[in-house]
């Protein structure tokens, strides 16, 4: 076999296998990971394998390769869910009116995240920090995931202090250095209030029914199980003897993955029982090519998609890869604007939408 002859059967061989894993990355939304979790994983890559594909195909076209049409087919249906990751914005934000509210919604990492260089000393100052963002955004909702406090029964008169104006709901899990868990912060008037615990697992949602515009509607405020998975231990462990890292963190992944869908099974649940409209924010731990997005997104509308720009990703650390935290309302509300901070508090961004009710 001639030189020429094996590197095209091997160039074709490797545009077959990114093709198919990439095709396999659009399934992933429509299988349930509880059953088949190595799905989600690939979804995971979407972006990595477009990127892999785009380059196979431009070095398909300049070698005049007909073999280019193996990453055209995989790519055109990446057309379709690009947008959920990356907005050009070519739309105008529409204008406020007394019928918009603002919401946020951060996982704020218990405010141990703070950057080295910030002038931040500690948890206090960071949580000091992230309350002084908050204030100036000045949003009628806000939604915090993974709030520390020392003292889980000084929440509310903490909040008098720093949050003057603003009721608050939460649910805490008592640790060893204190308690955290969801808090959401509003302005409005509180109809009703509830959680949702999640076995075997320190995530949560609570939910909040407000009035705004004579309008009642539920906020869901959710952190689905997270991976758990250090990159500084993953590291650590390569040159640690004896430590099976890819093992270990191969089953952090797996347990998490198949827990999520449970979860939000949970959620949905009650969404169906709700007797008014629902929006649903939060930390999702998963990406837009995920069966935990595609069964939250179905009858609403996803602020960023909406209203975006830029690039859509949430998760600091693998920015601009990762985009796991979300605002979804409900389909009949149009979405005024949509920002994503870029504030160096937390291994999260927040998330900022305002919204026509």
């Amino acid at each position: 076999m001639s030189k020429n002859r094996f590197f095209g059967l091997t160039s074709r061989l490797m545009m077959l296998i990114a093709a198919a894993f990439l095709v396999l990355s659009y399934v992933a939304m429509f299988v349930n990971p509880a059953k088949l979790w190595l799905f989600s994983v690939i979804g995971l890559l979407f972006v990595p394998l477009s990127v892999v594909n785009a380059a196979l195909l431009i070095w398909a076209l300049l070698r005049r390769s007909r073999a280019f049409v193996i990453p055209l087919l995989a790519l055109l249906p990446a057309c379709m869910f690009l947008g959920k990751y990356f907005r050009f914005g070519e739309n105008d934000d529409m204008a406020m009116s007394d019928e918009s509210i603002k919401v946020v919604t951060w996982n704020v990492g218990r405010f141990m995240h703070y950057a080295d260089d910030s002038g931040i000393s500690g948890r206090t100052e960071c949580a000091d920090s992230v309350l002084s963002f908050i204030r100036q955004e000045d949003a009628d909702i806000i939604c915090l995931q993974e709030f520390h406090v020392g003292r889980s029964d000084r929440i509310r008169a903490y909040i008098k202090e720093k949050m003057p104006g603003y009721s608050v709901e939460y649910y805490m899990f008592t640790g060893s250095d204190g308690s955290f868990g969801n808090m959401t912060l509003s302005k409005l008037p509180v109809r009703n209030r509830g959680k949702i615990k999640f076995d075997s697992s320190a995530n949560l949602a609570i939910f909040t029914d407000y009035m705004a515009s004579d309008r009642i509607f539920r906020i869901y405020n959710c952190h689905f199980e997270s991976y758990n998975i250090s990159f500084a231990g993953i590291v650590r462990g390569l040159f640690r003897s004896g430590s099976d890292v890819f093992a270990e963190t191969g089953s952090k992944m797996k347990r998490s993955i198949t827990m999520r869908p449970k979860q939000v099974d949970k959620v949905l649940s009650d969404i169906s029982e709700c007797p008014v409209d629902a929006f649903v924010c939060g930390d999702f731990n998963d990406n837009p090519m995920s069966y935990t997005y595609y069964r939250l997104r179905r009858e609403r509308k996803d602020a960023f998609a909406e209203a975006g720009k830029g690039f859509g990703a949430t998760y600091s650390l693998l920015w601009p890869l990762l985009r796991i935290d979300y605002i979804l309302c409900p389909e009949d509300c149009a979405v005024v604007s949509h920002k994503i901070a870029h504030v160096g508090l937390s291994d999260h961004y927040p998330v900022v939408a305002e919204i026509k009710l």
